[in-house]
């Protein structure tokens, strides 16, 4: 079986780090263009935004009268959804309540799919009423309607050249024209229906996923299959290319994540991301992040470089002291989300951050027994008031570029002072 064939590239022991708020398997997942927020599609009739940082949740998009199929966030911040209710509806946050901006009716069936331009000003749906259907994200208008010979589960723009992908029932992929409507190809292959599709960053090549249990490549310009990728032990429901193009991130029903080297067609890394099917994946737009989503009500986050959980999540009944609670001093509420990561003590609950003990004046990269990401393999400073004030400063993606570290930065330099005092203070005590 597979999950024996991958035992070596998985990783024991991993802490906790999940989504939780949906009362539904998590049936889809996109990132805001700058990676701060995350938004996921639920069958609890719901998508919910997060801050990706913290996994926090923004807001929940409660619109839909049955359950939420697809999500996207657009260019200008809105996030659209699409529903087995027939709608696709379009949302504006930063209010006080997220708010539905527009409602795009037309569908007369299950609406599976919805996928937006970069420029965020037009939105295509596939549903299974064998239609495809472009929308004008301005005011809300269908300016196209696509006639398909097979129920629609998958929708995906192709570059800026006015071409929409589409996956369905039939085994076929099918290229058409959004602005004339007419069909522009066919990709042949699969032996099974299409479930997902992503286009390469340069736009020249797709990749699809089938409950044929394979991932494939195709070329854009000759239509021809180039690379069938197979390692999945049963339907394959999700992939996402990684922003160098070079590799791919699929899901499926066995509950794996698996990261391909599209060149070479192996295996990077594989990662038993959860127990039931996994339906979903969205990319951070740095590459360093996957999220998935699953039958089990949950989104995971997940370091691609490693495999390894971020987060810790189920940690109040630890029984470790939690001094920040009861601390008054300024620094302490944000310690809070340092507390997710990182114990006080070695012997503390494992999270996926080393443990504080020893802090400052401590070299980097030298905890016993923590698997550090390369980023911090080769690098020799100590910890202390300046480097701590910088890692948040300039954020930990540019301090230490490739780091298991969400982006945290703490922009009020008044406030990140404060934190590092409190560091420096919390991590002095036995």
């Amino acid at each position: 079986m597979f999950a024996v064939a991958l035992a070596a590239f998985l990783v024991p022991g991993r802490p906790s780090a999940d989504l939780l708020g949906h009362g539904g398997m998590v049936r889809a997942i996109d990132f805001s263009a700058d990676g701060r927020r995350v938004v996921t599609g639920s069958f609890d009739f719901t998508a919910i935004v997060w801050e990706f940082e913290d996994q926090r949740e923004i807001a929940v998009l409660d619109g839909h009268a049955g359950p939420v199929t697809s999500v996207a966030y657009l260019a200008d911040g809105r996030v659209v959804t699409a529903g087995d209710d027939w709608k696709v509806l379009v949302w504006r946050l930063g209010g006080a309540a997220p708010e539905i901006a527009l409602r795009l009716e037309g569908h007369r069936h299950k609406v599976m799919s919805v996928d937006a331009s970069a420029d965020g000003r037009v939105a295509v749906s596939g549903g299974w009423d064998r239609t495809v259907r472009v929308w004008d994200l301005r005011n809300g208008a269908e300016v196209r309607l696509i006639k398909t010979p097979s129920p629609v589960n998958v929708v995906a723009m192709v570059g800026a050249g006015g071409l929409v992908a589409v996956g369905g029932h039939d085994r076929v992929v099918r290229l058409y024209d959004i602005n004339t409507g007419r069909a522009k190809g066919v990709l042949e292959g699969h032996r099974m229906g299409i479930t997902d599709i992503a286009v390469a960053p340069d736009g020249q090549r797709l990749l699809t996923a089938s409950i044929d249990k394979t991932l494939r490549l195709w070329s854009l310009d000759t239509l021809k299959p180039l690379k069938t990728y197979e390692r999945h032990d049963n339907q394959v429901y999700a992939v996402g290319y990684m922003p160098d193009g070079k590799s791919a991130i699929s899901a499926g029903r066995d509950g794996y994540v698996i990261q391909w080297d599209l060149a070479t067609g192996k295996v990077r890394r594989a990662i038993q991301a959860h127990n039931t099917i996994a339906w979903s994946v969205g990319i951070s737009p740095d590459g360093r992040f996957v999220v998935s989503g699953s039958s089990d009500d949950s989104a995971r986050v997940w370091h691609v470089a490693t495999g390894d959980r971020i987060g810790t999540a189920g940690d109040a009944a630890s029984g470790e002291p939690k001094p920040w609670l009861q601390s008054d001093h300024p620094g302490a509420e944000l310690f809070k989300k340092c507390a997710r990561c990182h114990a006080l003590s070695e012997n503390g609950t494992r999270r996926s951050g080393p443990h504080f003990a020893g802090l400052f004046g401590r070299r980097v990269g030298t905890v016993p027994g923590y698997r550090y990401s390369d980023a911090l393999k080769g690098r020799d400073f100590v910890w202390n008031e300046d480097t701590l004030f910088k890692l948040f400063d300039v954020g930990p993606d540019k301090f230490l570029p490739g780091t298991k570290m969400p982006v945290q930065r703490v922009p009020n330099r008044e406030k990140l002072a404060q934190l590092v005092d409190y560091l420096k203070e919390l991590t002095a005590r036995p």
